[in-house]
């Protein structure tokens, strides 16, 4: 054990002075404008052109970081902020998000609102550029098609209808290696400058500059940390500014992970130091047990709770997930207590520690490295309704799989999302967007079951289950966005 802790102790230590290293020398400031959290990074005296910086759906400034140190280190005054009912942003956001004249445009005027703050705080006449990932992409290339102070734009995991063979006419376009769909779209929006051009190049006519990359070994998430996308856009700023940047672009991404892993594999001598009060692990249940236990909810709930139709909370689909986490668990709960597995005893130390290590540890490195991972106000209640579902779904969980071998902890695991995605196929209109939670879910089970279960082995299965569903509450509840549909547009 004390390699073990000595080993997570210095990696630990070491991912944190790598990352501090990005920040370290730099002026980051967190401020509002208007109801709009921003984060302003530069160096101190900074004078190079602004850039402002957006993320994409369910995300926030922390993560567009990377991009925005590397930025900031380069010269540029970088401007990121979180888009309405995102982040620690606290107007929901509104409108109809099939048009573009809906969510679309109030996005649209949001980002123009900043870049009027940045331009007026900065006294820079100059151009502003634009970088965003994923939904900020066509965010901002309209925006950046209205507004004339608008210059380079750099465009991350990008699709935008509005793309044409002449605007933007500076234009980045950075995809991941494991983004097939969006790697043809770049593709097709460099082939409108050059039929002939490719991935890599650069293609040019008139004053339309365009260029496609491919970060490598990167989906979605990870192309946020790519050395080389990061590279590339500091590049092709300096390229459209006439500047040149003397900036090594470090590792970020391998490092974020090493701190993440270091905190959990912490967790399990820590948890050694709970008292041993967990009753012996019951034997695992017979094959046919088991698959009555995950079938049967599996297949049911979806198929009663898609039924009802309620919009009291003000995220998308966070009503009908309450109700398929409540009536799943409850189920489960149920057939465990016919079977025999009769609950222990919450032990409240252990409650508490692990919620202590869950949300105040490695919540704290994942909101400074990674994520928002802190509510505003509005979200607490939202945690607390989440709650009531994710309680029962985990205690069900964990008194499931205590003692349970591997495979069928992965099943009962998987039995959960295929249910959700069951769900989805019966009314996908309204609970397409359950898409987007499965893989919250599926890191969950990989961080935070883990760490659970070294919890369960000491105090019992109902002291872990019921602290990991309050922190599945607080991680869903603060990571989808606030949503009002009545509002403008």
């Amino acid at each position: 054990m004390i390699l073990r802790v000595s080993v997570s102790l210095l990696v630990a230590c070491i991912a944190l002075w790598q990352l501090e290293g990005q920040r370290r020398g730099g002026e980051i400031s967190a401020f509002a404008v208007s109801d709009t959290p921003v984060t302003r990074y530069a160096m101190p005296g900074a004078d190079g052109p602004v850039v402002v910086v957006a993320h994409g759906f369910a995300g926030s400034r922390q993560m567009m970081q990377a991009y925005s140190l590397d930025l900031a280190r380069a010269g540029y005054r970088v401007w990121a902020f979180d888009f309405e009912g995102h982040g620690r942003n606290r107007v929901p956001m509104s409108g109809d998000v099939t048009r573009i004249e809906g969510t679309t445009r109030l996005l649209i005027e949001q980002t123009r609102r900043v870049v009027d703050a940045a331009v007026a705080q900065e006294g820079d006449a100059g151009a502003v550029a634009l970088l965003g990932h994923s939904m900020a992409t066509d965010i901002l290339i309209r925006t950046a098609l209205e507004d004339a102070r608008i210059g380079p734009v750099v465009a991350i995991s990008a699709f935008s209808q509005a793309v044409t063979a002449t605007a933007p006419d500076t234009l980045l376009l950075i995809t991941g290696q494991w983004e097939p769909g969006l790697r043809g779209f770049a593709r097709a929006a460099v082939a409108m400058v050059d039929p002939t051009a490719g991935e890599g190049h650069t293609v040019r006519s008139g004053s339309v500059t365009r260029r496609a990359v491919v970060a490598p070994w990167a989906e979605h998430v990870a192309v946020l940390y790519s050395r080389l996308g990061r590279a590339e856009a500091v590049a092709w700023l300096d390229a459209a500014y006439g500047r040149t940047s003397d900036v090594v672009v470090r590792a970020t991404g391998p490092w974020m992970l090493a701190l993440m892993a270091a905190i959990v594999a912490l967790a399990w001598p820590l948890a050694h130091l709970l008292p041993q009060t967990a009753p012996p692990a019951p034997a695992p249940l017979t094959p046919g047990r088991f698959a009555v236990t995950v079938l049967a909810p599996g297949l049911l709930v979806p198929l009663v709770a898609v039924r009802v139709e309620t919009a009291v909370l003000p995220v998308l689909v966070a009503d009908y997930l309450v109700l398929h986490l409540a009536l799943f668990g409850a189920m489960q709960l149920a057939f465990l207590w016919r079977f025999g597995r009769m609950p222990d005893r919450v032990r409240f130390v252990a409650l508490l520690a692990l919620l202590a290590w869950g949300l105040g540890v490695f919540g704290f490195a994942l909101d400074r490295y990674g994520a928002n991972f802190w509510p505003t106000p509005e979200r607490l209640v939202i945690i607390a309704a989440l709650s009531l579902g994710a309680l029962p779904f985990m205690l069900a969980d964990a008194a499931l799989t205590r003692g349970a071998p591997l495979w069928q902890r992965l099943v009962a695991r998987g039995g959960f999302l295929v249910s959700l995605g069951l769900a989805v196929l019966l009314d996908t209109e309204r609970l397409f967007f359950l898409v987007m939670i499965a893989p919250v879910i599926l890191l969950f089970f990989l961080i935070y079951g883990l760490m659970g279960r070294w919890v369960a082995a000491r105090a019992g299965a109902m002291s872990a289950g019921a602290a990991l569903g309050l922190i599945l509450a607080w991680a869903i509840g603060v990571s989808f966005p606030l949503f009002s549909p009545g509002g403008g547009g």
